[in-house]
């Protein structure tokens, strides 16, 4: 079997970024929240002291058995790339919406 399991986006802020999905999007925890370090995410990583928090969120218009989007942060990020569209990475994720409301 086969089957989509989630999205993982880094963040700079990692509480900011799930409050925005969650406010915005209308995604919901699923409580499985990280705090991960070790020997074993050392290795997995490739990263001396790696230290990875974050929460896993249900995306909207799913109930069980569902794909999640994983926002984590690492304790020490790199530094930011630039941004063009046609770089190698995730250029974006998309969500159908009747109605964009906007905060002004």
């Amino acid at each position: 079997m086969f089957r989509y399991v989630h999205t993982n986006i880094i963040a700079k802020d990692v509480k900011k970024l799930i409050d925005f999905y969650k406010k915005v999007f209308h995604c919901k925890s699923i409580n499985e929240t990280r705090d991960l370090r070790g020997v074993w995410l050392d290795r997995l990583t490739g990263l001396k002291d790696a230290h990875i928090t974050g929460e896993h969120l249900l995306l909207p218009g799913y109930v069980e058995d569902h794909p999640t989007l994983e926002i984590f942060s690492y304790d020490m990020l790199e530094g930011t790339i630039s941004s063009e569209i046609n770089r190698p990475g995730i250029a974006h994720i998309a969500f159908g919406v009747d109605d964009v409301e906007v905060d002004r």
